[in-house]
């Protein structure tokens, strides 16, 4: 069975944004899709969202996983993935997620001793990198780098801004369309 289990950003809440559109149209693929709900938000720490992940991966030995994040949710699952005891994963969708410190301190306990891209990418099929080129909170190098470290496609959004509710995005076409393209 596949499965895709979506991670919200730092304030984020499950059904925010564009995650229940996302979850619908994979619904009309027989996909199953839950947007996992991060502990404490406000105050992330990263090893109880990275337990989060693992939690519904292990409870999903044997079938198709894929992950997408938002934002600090597209860092979780690069934390995740660094883990030597993980199960694998078919793919990871990372919108708009940093992987250097900017402005918001509250959050670098996510950010801090750098990425092993060697073992990320190990533990992952595919990767698919989507960033808005004006984002005001993740640098278009982040992504960059993601998708060059990673082998990934990047796909650009023109005028997309962090790619959340505040900038008007309740529906993603970009991310549906790396998912199915990962899937086959």
């Amino acid at each position: 069975m596949k499965k895709v289990f979506i991670i919200h950003g730092f304030q984020g809440t499950p059904n925010g944004g564009w995650r229940p559109w996302l979850m619908a149209e994979l619904e009309k693929k027989d996909i199953y899709a839950c947007a996992l709900p991060m502990p404490d938000p406000e105050w992330p720490l990263c090893s109880e969202w990275v337990g989060e992940i693992e939690r519904a991966v292990e409870w999903s030995v044997g079938d198709e996983v894929y992950l997408v994040g938002h934002s600090l949710g597209a860092t979780a699952i690069l934390r995740y993935l660094e883990n030597d005891n993980v199960h694998p994963i078919q793919g990871a969708v990372l919108v708009a997620g940093p992987i250097s410190k900017n402005d918001n301190r509250t959050i670098d306990n996510f950010l801090e001793d750098g990425f092993d891209f060697s073992t990320i990418s190990s533990k992952c099929g595919r990767f698919a990198v989507i960033q808005g080129d004006d984002d005001p909170y993740v640098p278009m190098k982040d992504a960059e780098r993601l998708s060059s470290e990673l082998s990934a496609e990047l796909t650009v959004v023109q005028g997309g801004k962090h790619l959340n509710t505040s900038a008007g995005w309740f529906e993603l076409p970009p991310c549906l369309d790396a998912l199915k393209e990962m899937m086959g």
